[in-house]
């Protein structure tokens, strides 16, 4: 099988787009719809980037996909065409029935890719900004409107991630409300790519915006776990942190059913997942596969072991709070960034990323940096300590640390609510997070500019 793209000499990885930007030399829209029709219906493989290896594809792959690299160089993930026909299938059962998908994402990664594949199968006009076209309130109101006055009778549908909707939530508080209120027209909003502040989510519904907050990966063909629930015939459980302790006893019951096993006792886990989505492999990395993909002894049922932590509800509901490796040890306790990040997200609004900073008396020191919002439970001081340090960079990269009180506020409301190891030792404002694929903060790239702020401070 010919890829629709021939691989080139291996080389660098391009790279990846932020949230909702183009990537130089992305596909335009109608060539991509018609490559994945091909796809899906046994043709060549669609392959959107570059080759970042010359090894052949394996038979029955549909989509080669890069996953984001967030933990080193990318890696190709080898998808085929009944498991993107399952996730889109078991998307459409969800969300109450196929329908019209505007694309908003890069059509580079798995989640804008699959906004198309959703579209092909469903059988209707793809919506979709003009290449090079970048994501904005205004703009994305205008792709919106067409979608909508075009549809008819036809559900409308939109994939998001975060930064996204942070963007039009901000917008309509700033007296620009057309994207918000567009989006609130659609029958569903997928968000997902990264974790959703909880104040975010609830700005969004409050405006009649109809968010399934989705998790998964380009290993299982993007998100297959919709608002804590499995989509049809995917499994989810919680394994031991130990990769070598089996735990093929201890599966998440489907919502709505009575929990069985310790996964539903509000324990910690790695999160695995099962089904017809999962990916056929990395490739040119067998012993990656092999690690990650796993088939259980006597019921030959391939696992995913993905690098996140979760707990699950007694009704079966999945809560991911965040990646094992991104847990920072300070003080000799271990503190899991995700609820504190959601926390300060509620207190200050605004994105936050909580990252640990080499410091001789902690080990680590747990450090914030939270994005500027239009609303926050703690007010931001009208005028700034003069002892306040702004950097040089760029605006993009510049940081403001808070005042002594804020912070003293915003350490004693997550002690109270959290404990005392979780209260950040510092926390910076900002522009905006780096990132590192569509919507995904770049914590290594966090913690370069705290490491660089602090240096020059």
């Amino acid at each position: 099988m010919q890829p629709v793209q021939p691989p080139p000499v291996p080389g660098p990885a391009v790279p990846a787009s932020t949230a909702g930007e183009p990537t130089a030399g992305e596909p335009s829209t109608d060539t991509l719809t018609a490559a994945v029709r091909r796809a899906l219906d046994g043709g060549p493989a669609v392959v959107p980037l570059p080759r970042v290896t010359s090894t052949p594809l394996p038979d029955g792959t549909a989509l080669l996909v890069r996953t984001s690299g967030s933990t080193g160089t990318p890696r190709e993930v080898a998808l085929t065409a009944p498991a993107l026909r399952a996730s889109a299938t078991a998307t459409h059962e969800r969300l109450g029935g196929p329908g019209r998908w505007v694309l908003a994402l890069p059509p580079t990664h798995v989640a804008g890719l699959q906004v198309v594949v959703r579209s092909v199968l469903a059988g209707t006009p793809l919506t979709a900004a003009e290449p090079g076209v970048r994501f904005a309130p205004e703009t994305f109101a205008d792709l919106l409107d067409a979608a909508l006055r075009d549809a008819g009778d036809d559900p409308v549908y939109a994939s998001l991630v975060p930064t996204q909707v942070h963007r039009l939530v901000a917008a309509a508080a700033g007296g620009a409300p057309r994207g918000l209120r567009a989006l609130a027209r659609c029958a569903g909003v997928l968000l997902g790519g990264a974790a959703t502040p909880p104040l975010l989510l609830r700005q969004a519904r409050e405006a009649g915006v109809r968010v399934i907050t989705t998790y998964g990966m380009s290993e299982t063909a993007g998100g297959c776990v919709y608002d804590g629930v499995p989509l049809r015939d995917v499994r989810v459980r919680l394994a031991s942190p130990d990769a070598s302790v089996p735990r093929d006893d201890a599966s998440v019951p489907r919502h709505g059913q009575a929990p069985r096993g310790s996964d539903s006792s509000g324990a910690v886990g790695v999160i695995e997942l099962a089904g017809p989505t999962l990916a056929a492999g990395y490739v040119g990395d067998d012993a990656a596969t092999a690690a990650a993909f796993r088939t259980g002894p006597g019921t030959g049922e391939r696992w995913f072991r993905t690098s996140d932590l979760g707990r699950v509800d007694p009704d079966g509901t999945l809560h991911v709070l965040g990646r094992a490796d991104d847990v920072v040890v300070t003080g000799g306790e271990n503190v899991a960034p995700a609820p504190v990040e959601a926390l300060l997200g509620e207190l200050l609004g605004g994105e936050a990323c909580v990252v640990g900073v080499p410091d001789p008396e902690w080990g680590q020191a747990l450090v914030a940096v939270v994005t500027a919002s239009a609303t926050s439970v703690l007010a931001l001081s009208s005028n700034p300590s003069h002892e306040d340090h702004v950097s040089t960079h760029d605006d993009e990269s510049r940081l403001r640390a808070v005042s002594d009180a804020e912070l003293a506020r915003v350490r004693a409301a997550v002690t109270t609510r959290l404990g005392g190891p979780s209260a950040p030792r510092r926390v910076y404002r900002a522009a905006a997070l780096p990132v590192r694929g569509p919507g995904k903060v770049d914590r290594g790239g966090v913690v370069d500019l705290v490491r660089e702020h602090e240096a020059h401070a």
